[in-house]
C-alpha cells in the first residue's frame, strides 16, 4: 500500500476536493500523487440545508457518495487523522498508519459541539427543539415550524465561530415569512437571541437587515449566548456577556445554531494557533511556521466569515502557490478576505453580502446588493448548487 504522496490533503469537504481538483489540473505529474484523507462516505452541500429547514429544497439534494466527488487521478484514504507530525512530514491516522508528504494540506472543517450547550443534544430533533446544522434533523425544522400556530419563535446565534454566520437569522426570516403566509404571524413572537453585537459585521449590509429586522417586527437581543435548554420546561438561559447576568426566555419553539471548534487532532496539534485553528498566513494561506503547510477553509485562522464562497476564493490561491512551491518559484497569488452570505430574507427575497478582511463590499453584481431581490434567491436556491456540483468541486469555477 502506498504511504508517501506528494501532497496530502486532510478533509474532503468543500475546501480539500476544489484544492485537489485544481492541483490535477495544473500538473498532470500530480496524478496518482495526490491523496485526500477523510473517513466520510458521503459528501454534502450544506448551504441547502437553510432552505431544507425552511421547507423550500428536499434535503437528499445536498448529499452525493463522497467517492463520486474524489477528483480522478487523487487517491482516497477512507481513515480519520489522529494527529500530525510536521517536523518529519507525516500525518498518522487512528488505525495507526503513517503518511508522509512533500507537502500538505490541512482542510479539516469545522467540529460542530453539541455538547457545549446544556440539554441540547438530548433534547434536539423533540420537544420543538430543532437545528439546521444536522443533516439528520433538518426535516424537524420544517416539521415544527409548518406545525407552529402560537407563542415564541426563538431563534439563537452561539458566541463561537459559526460555518455560515448568516444562516442562523436566515432560517428566522423563512420561519417569520411562513408565519406570515399562512396567516398566524399575529400569533406569534420572533425573538434573536444572538451572541454578537449587530445583526451583521458590515455596515452596508446591516444597515439593510436591521430595516427588515424592524419591518418584520423581530424581537432581537444582542450580546445574548444561550446556554442552556430546559427542554421539558421550554426555557431558554443566555448569558448576557456584557454584564455576565443569567436571563431566561421562555419559548414554544426553539431553532439553535450549536457552538463550533476546530476539529481536536487541529486544535491539538503543532500546526494550531492559540485558539486551535490552522496559523496561516491570511494572503497566502502558507502556515506561519511550516512552509509546505497550507490551511484551508473553516479550520484556518483566517480574520473572515467561514463560507463555502470564501474556500472558491481561497483553493486558487492555495493550488497556485503550492505549484510555485513545488517548482521553486515565487508565489503570487494572494488572498484579499473574500466571503459571500446569501442572506435569505424571506421566500423569494434575499440580500446577497459580499465583502473582504475589512468587511469592505466586493460585489460581483451590477447593482446594490443590499437591496432584497428574488433574482438573488433564485441564484442561491437553483444556481449556486449547480456550480457547486458541476464547477467549483471540479476546479474550474
Amino acid at each position: 500500500m502506498k504511504t508517501s504522496f506528494k501532497v496530502v490533503i486532510v478533509g474532503g469537504g468543500t475546501a480539500g476536493i476544489s484544492v485537489a481538483a485544481r492541483l490535477l489540473r495544473q500538473s498532470h505529474s500530480l496524478q496518482g500523487e495526490i491523496a485526500i484523507i477523510d473517513p466520510a462516505q458521503k459528501h454534502y452541500y450544506q448551504p441547502l440545508w437553510t432552505l431544507v429547514g425552511g421547507g423550500a429544497a428536499n434535503k437528499w439534494d445536498s448529499e452525493r457518495e463522497m467517492r463520486s466527488v474524489i477528483p480522478k487521478g487523487a487517491v482516497w484514504l477512507k481513515e480519520a487523522v489522529s494527529s500530525f507530525d510536521p517536523n518529519q512530514n507525516q500525518v498518522l491516522t487512528q488505525d495507526g498508519t503513517t503518511y508522509t508528504y512533500d507537502f500538505l494540506v490541512v482542510a479539516g472543517g469545522i467540529e460542530i459541539n453539541w455538547g457545549a450547550i446544556k440539554g441540547l443534544k438530548e433534547a434536539l430533533g423533540t420537544k420543538s427543539v430543532c437545528s439546521n446544522y444536522s443533516f439528520k434533523h433538518v426535516d424537524y425544522t420544517w416539521e415544527t415550524i409548518r406545525n407552529f400556530k402560537e407563542g415564541t419563535a426563538l431563534f439563537t446565534h452561539p458566541n463561537s465561530p459559526v460555518k455560515c454566520g448568516g444562516a442562523p437569522q436566515k432560517i428566522m426570516h423563512l420561519a417569520e415569512d411562513y408565519f406570515n403566509n399562512v396567516n398566524v404571524r399575529g400569533n406569534i413572537n420572533v425573538i434573536f437571541g444572538s451572541a454578537n453585537p449587530a445583526i451583521f459585521d458590515v455596515l452596508k449590509y446591516r444597515e439593510a437587515l436591521e430595516k427588515v429586522i424592524e419591518r418584520k417586527n423581530i424581537d432581537a437581543r444582542f450580546r445574548r449566548n444561550l446556554i442552556e435548554i430546559k427542554a421539558d420546561e421550554k426555557i431558554a438561559i443566555f448569558e448576557n456577556l456584557d454584564t455576565g447576568i443569567l436571563e431566561e426566555i421562555k419559548y414554544d419553539m426553539i431553532h439553535v445554531t450549536p457552538y463550533m471548534c476546530s476539529p481536536e487532532f487541529i486544535r491539538t496539534s503543532a500546526l494550531a494557533d492559540e485558539c486551535g485553528w490552522v496559523d496561516v498566513d491570511k494572503f497566502t494561506l502558507q502556515h506561519k511556521k511550516y512552509s509546505n503547510v497550507f490551511g484551508i477553509g473553516d479550520n484556518a485562522n483566517l480574520p473572515t466569515s467561514k463560507t463555502g464562497a470564501a474556500i472558491r476564493k481561497q483553493a486558487p490561491v492555495v493550488a497556485q502557490n503550492l505549484i510555485s512551491l513545488m517548482r521553486q518559484q515565487p508565489m503570487t497569488q494572494m488572498y484579499n478576505g473574500y466571503s459571500s452570505c446569501p442572506i435569505v430574507t424571506g421566500y423569494n427575497k434575499l440580500i446577497l453580502a459580499e465583502f473582504d478582511y475589512n468587511k469592505e463590499p466586493v460585489e460581483s453584481m451590477p447593482f446594490n446588493q443590499a437591496v432584497e431581490r428574488s433574482s438573488m434567491y433564485f441564484m442561491k436556491k437553483d444556481l449556486l448548487p449547480v456550480m457547486y456540483w458541476d464547477g467549483m468541486l471540479k476546479g474550474t469555477m
